[in-house]
């Protein structure tokens, strides 16, 4: 099965769906290596006008594979770091795009999905939806999505939900400007239509160069940035803390720390 589906429709609208319903399309290392290559390739075709990201099946996107994160449990700090960087080169890819991308969210949005939708630049979310950023629970951060989330939902906000890793829903989402719009789970498609409308009425050129601007007048996320944030969750994952969070998981027990 392909876990990444793409259509370009005659307006030049390419829609990404993530396709691994029967883990509530959970991304692993390959998902990711082929988001970074497929959003590249999209990003400089001409064709191409908005990109809207999406899941199949009951959920947007449940984070991290299991089985992937299990493997990472074992790797070393070098090769965290390396995996890190994967993940932090997609968002980015993602968050440069230099075209219009609108993500589309139904049912859980947890971890590092999150960051997915915080690196679009219109969400959409469906009534009911559950996020989480769940990393410390694991004994881990949410570093890679870190500067998408924070930028999204701003420092304080974060300073919540990073460290409570707590659901909240779509109100809680849209007032904290994660997402944009929250609408009815039928009304999904008519939203994403309705924004789709809008942004073709731009200039392809000026949406590309009105996206770098927003880059230019506010802080750019820079390789020293991606750089660090690699850096800080290698640390996690492959410190002790990590290393007892990921196996209590895995485990079904408690984790140490959890009295």
């Amino acid at each position: 099965m392909n876990e990444i589906l793409t259509g370009i429709d005659g307006r030049g609208i390419a829609t990404v769906t993530l396709n691994r319903p029967e883990i509530h399309n959970a991304f692993n290392d390959e998902v990711i290596a082929g988001l970074t290559s497929l959003f590249r390739d999209l990003g400089a075709n001409p064709a191409v006008r908005v990109v809207v990201l999406r899941g199949a099946g009951k959920s947007f996107s449940a984070g991290g594979d299991l089985n992937w994160m299990r493997r990472m449990a074992g790797y070393s700090r070098e090769e965290n770091y390396a995996d890190a960087v994967g993940l932090a080169t997609m968002l980015r890819t993602l968050n440069e795009l230099p075209k219009p991308t609108i993500a589309v969210i139904h049912g859980h949005c947890f971890a590092g999905a999150v960051g997915l939708v915080a690196a679009c630049d219109i969400a959409i979310a469906a009534d009911p939806v559950q996020f989480a950023l769940t990393e410390v629970r694991l004994g881990l951060i949410p570093a890679t999505i870190g500067p998408y989330v924070v930028a999204a939902m701003g420092a304080r906000a974060c300073r919540r939900y990073f460290l409570t890793a707590e659901r909240f829903g779509v109100a809680e989402a849209h007032r904290l400007g994660l997402v944009h719009e929250v609408v009815g789970l039928d009304g999904l498609d008519d939203a994403a239509e309705r924004h789709i409308e809008q942004l073709l009425l731009g200039g392809p050129l000026a949406l590309a160069a009105s996206k770098d601007l927003i880059r230019a007048v506010d802080r750019p996320l820079d390789d020293a940035v991606m750089a660090d944030t690699a850096s800080r969750i290698a640390d996690a994952r492959s410190g002790d803390e990590g290393r007892e969070g990921l196996s209590s998981f895995f485990d079904k027990r408690k984790p140490g720390w959890v009295k």
